[in-house]
């Protein structure tokens, strides 16, 4: 007897189509692999968009291969680089270890470690001393590894787990992957440190838009569903409220005093950071091959969807401010347009 049953998703139709258009517009033009993106509905963490790239048509499905059907968003597994300092530094405000203004000593590099350690380094040129907000405006390593060095490392591991980092994604219905966080033990200061801007970790894109969105739902981890009805819905407190909205802050300042040519809209608040990630290929980090990043929210006071998205193996421009930055910001434009949100005063660059 064949039994059958109806489900309805939370995927708005309008949203998965300026998805899926973003990515196939940016994707070939930067000469990149496969790429995905995701939009969460803040409050309720359903998913109303999941876009993969490169496409197949699912009404011939048995034409494309297993590889060509992959639900990219819910099984690639990637480091997420520098995108994960602003979840850090959120960390850090909540246990009281910084705050925005708390100035750092950055040079462009530094050892961490001790005997076994390494030498860690920014890419892109900064002052010497940079705040809080500044480490996230200039995506410095160096700063984050000052940020979280008095960060107790079973504290640290603890949030990035609570954020869903390491953990399985209890999501109804539809299969979906598990990133790794390594196992405490592990954890000396080059760990640490390294972890504090998205090395040596890694996550599905349904991971890291479920964590960001802590930040959009000022505070709270709610489970992602993309499924209507489909089981409750998971949620605990990771950050105070307050906490929240300072990082929200940040990372509005992140787009409006950095990226906002690539990032952000004239006339509307939207936050977020780049992470641009080395990919291990052969068991060691590649100069080559790279991931591109973005995770954010909008509007950025009181955000109504997170978006992220990830660009794997581009060979132009393959940096998050240039890659995955300006696909963010064509998703964002579609979505306040099909809102019908009216603009306040223009933001300046």
């Amino acid at each position: 007897m064949l039994f059958r049953s109806n489900l309805k998703l939370t995927l708005d139709t309008q949203i998965q189509a300026a998805a899926e258009a973003a990515l196939a517009k940016a994707v070939p033009e930067h000469e990149a692999e496969y790429a995905s993106a995701l939009v969460l509905e803040t409050r309720t963490g359903r998913v109303l968009a999941a876009a993969s790239y490169p496409p197949f048509n699912p009404n011939e499905w048995r034409k494309y291969s297993q590889e060509a059907r992959r639900n990219r968003p819910f099984l690639d597994v990637f480091e997420p680089g520098s995108t994960i300092k602003a979840l850090v530094v959120a960390a850090a405000l909540n246990e009281g270890l910084t705050t925005p203004n708390t100035l750092y000593s950055t040079p462009m590099s530094r050892f961490v470690g001790g005997r076994w350690g390494s030498r860690i380094g920014d890419a892109v040129a900064h002052p010497s001393t940079l705040t809080t907000q500044g480490i996230l405006r200039y995506s410095s390593n160096v700063g984050m590894s000052h940020i979280v060095e008095h960060f107790e490392p079973k504290d640290m591991r603890g949030y990035l787990s609570r954020y869903g980092f390491g953990q399985d994604v209890q999501i109804p219905v539809i299969p979906a992957g598990t990133g790794q966080l390594r196992p405490l033990s592990e954890w000396g200061d080059l760990v640490r440190a390294t972890n504090a801007f998205g090395q040596g970790m890694s996550s599905t894109n349904l991971q890291l838009v479920s964590a960001f969105n802590v930040l959009a739902n000022d505070g709270q981890y709610v489970a992602p569903r993309l499924v209507e009805g489909a089981g409750g819905v998971e949620r605990r407190e990771v950050l105070r409220p307050e906490v929240a909205r300072t990082t929200r802050q940040l990372l509005l300042n992140v787009i409006n005093e950095g990226i906002f040519s690539q990032a952000g809209i004239k006339g509307y608040d939207l936050a977020g950071k780049t992470g641009t990630a080395q990919v291990v290929v052969d068991g060691r980090y590649s100069s080559t091959v790279y991931d591109s990043v973005f995770a954010g929210f909008l509007p950025a006071e009181a955000p109504r969807v997170t978006i992220t998205v990830m660009v794997h193996g581009a060979k132009v421009r393959h940096h998050g401010s240039q890659l995955a930055a300006p696909i963010f910001r064509e998703i964002s434009a579609q979505v306040l347009s099909g809102w019908g949100a009216v603009p306040h005063a223009q933001n300046e660059e």
